[in-house]
């Protein structure tokens, strides 16, 4: 455990030691060095790119969804006129257009 706190706090002060002799970039001085604030705003852009197909990909399964639904109605129906066939009743069918 100490050694890691060792290399943790190593770690920090040459970078902060880098940081100040302009070795590592750090236009907004925050410490933190400006390849890394590019890397996490361009991991997240990706994520915002990755939700927004994610969402219209749920979108369109929902919509073919409710089209199965329709269908399976549509069988359920005709099964039921092939099982009143097969007893011999008349058929149903579509009403005559005028």
């Amino acid at each position: 455990m100490l050694y890691l706190f060792v290399a943790i706090v190593l770690a920090v002060g040459v970078t902060v030691y880098l940081i100040k002799k302009g070795k590592i970039k750090d236009a907004d001085g925050d410490f933190i060095p400006d390849v890394i604030e590019d890397k996490v705003k361009d991991i997240k852009d990706d994520v915002k790119e990755v939700a927004s197909e994610a969402k219209r990909r749920v979108k369109r399964v929902k919509e073919e969804l409710g089209d199965v639904k329709d269908a399976v109605k549509d069988v359920a129906a005709q099964a039921k006129d092939v099982a009143s066939a097969a007893k011999g009743n008349p058929r149903r069918g579509r009403k005559p257009q005028k």
